[in-house]
């Protein structure tokens, strides 16, 4: 396999600041986290392609542009705790450990939150938490959370997760149906009123879950 340490470098140089993410923290931890180790053998190949990649569970890696878009948005500080909904492989909670105080992600899939809570192990990230279960409910019991990332498509914001979000926390997820959505910054600026920003237009995986879609096909 080429050099991934190299390959790494020019993801972030080609697809992350070339695009416009300014954070030199994030890019960092771009550089750091081996996006290779979170992937399928089979595919290890491309892991610093510019694109998205089929993971276990039939699910997706986002394109790193994405990952770090997201990132960038939420605004992570070195103090904060962040909650991630849809850890999937894991990828994107090992590059937000590198900037927050503690990382909590929520997977629904049993096979994917093994594996990422391994992959965390095998590689010292030890400020990870991967929780199993419906992660539109959130995680009660870690609220507040200065951050919160979503990593699917859902009908709107839930509920649960805005009664989370500490004030001046900041939500970033894909909001709209199964064919396209758009990515939208929620920051709480008291206990009623939020602030409602649209930063672009993306396409995930339905949010499935109680305050999400009922199944993968995006149906309320």
């Amino acid at each position: 396999m080429a050099d991934c340490a190299r390959l790494r470098q020019m993801m972030v140089e080609q697809q992350i600041i070339r695009r416009g993410v300014g954070d030199p923290r994030l890019w960092a931890a771009m550089r750091a986290v081996p996006r290779e180790r979170f992937v399928p053998e089979d595919v290890r190949s491309l892991a610093y392609e510019d694109r998205p990649l089929p993971v276990e569970g039939g699910q997706t890696i986002s394109q790193p542009y994405i990952v770090a878009r997201m990132i960038e948005a939420a605004a992570i500080s070195p103090e904060d705790r962040v909650l991630e909904v849809g850890a999937g492989s894991g990828y994107a909670a090992a590059v937000m450990s590198r900037l927050a105080a503690h990382v909590f992600a929520v997977e629904r899939i049993a096979e994917l939150a093994a594996l990422a809570e391994g992959r965390m192990k095998a590689l010292g990230y030890d400020n990870v938490s991967i929780g199993l279960g419906d992660g539109t409910a959130g995680w009660a019991e870690e609220a507040p959370f200065d951050a919160i990332l979503v990593a699917a498509g859902g009908p709107g914001v839930p509920p649960p997760l805005r009664e989370q979000l500490a004030i001046g926390g900041r939500l970033v997820m894909p909001v709209g149906d199964g064919g396209e959505q758009q990515l939208v910054r929620l920051i709480r600026k008291d206990e009623e009123e939020f602030d409602l920003t649209v930063l672009e237009a993306v396409r995930f995986v339905p949010l499935i879950g109680a305050h999400g879609w009922k199944d993968g096909n995006a149906d309320p």
